[in-house]
């Protein structure tokens, strides 16, 4: 929701599909950048990540990932430049791919299930409630205008501003 958000404001197309990922290029705050949504399975994400990586040679220090995080509740967004996957299977098989966990990230918080036996990829995957849905979609805009704010500033900008 966070890479639509940001394409749209941008108007980036992704529209190659290529390395198991849909991806697209802009130039953004005078920054040729490439955005891509990997099309495998959220634990497989480190596949399409590598490839592009490997393909077009982009520098660990270029690299963002957005991804979701159960930890935070809804509304809540963290960005790092580095760290563990915290049980994540996106960023852990990214973090497997390109053998390394220093990486920009940003994660969004969608709060955790109701009862630890439900299924996480259903609970991630499913609808948020409306009052979830509504401190997610704010978090959403921050984190659009976080990435622009690395993008132009840098991460640790980035962290000073929308970390809190």
């Amino acid at each position: 929701m966070v890479i639509d958000a940001f394409c749209e404001k941008h108007s980036i197309i992704l529209n190659k599909n290529k390395y198991k990922a849909l991806y697209g290029d802009a130039v953004v705050s005078g920054k040729r950048i490439l955005v891509l949504k990997p099309q495998t399975f959220m634990n497989l994400s480190g596949e399409a990540v590598s490839a592009v990586v490997n393909f077009y040679k982009i520098p660990l220090s270029s690299i963002l990932v957005v991804s979701d995080d159960i930890s935070l509740a809804p509304g809540k967004m963290r960005i790092r430049t580095k760290g563990s996957a915290g049980g994540q299977k996106g960023l852990n098989s990214i973090i497997e791919h390109l053998s390394t966990n220093e990486f920009a990230r940003i994660k969004m918080g969608v709060g955790d299930r109701p009862d630890r036996e439900s299924d996480i990829t259903n609970w991630v995957l499913g609808r948020m409630s409306e009052e979830d849905r509504e401190l997610f979609d704010k978090a959403k805009e921050n984190a659009v205008k976080a990435i622009e704010t690395i993008l132009k500033d840098g991460v640790d900008s980035a962290m000073n501003r929308y970390n809190r």
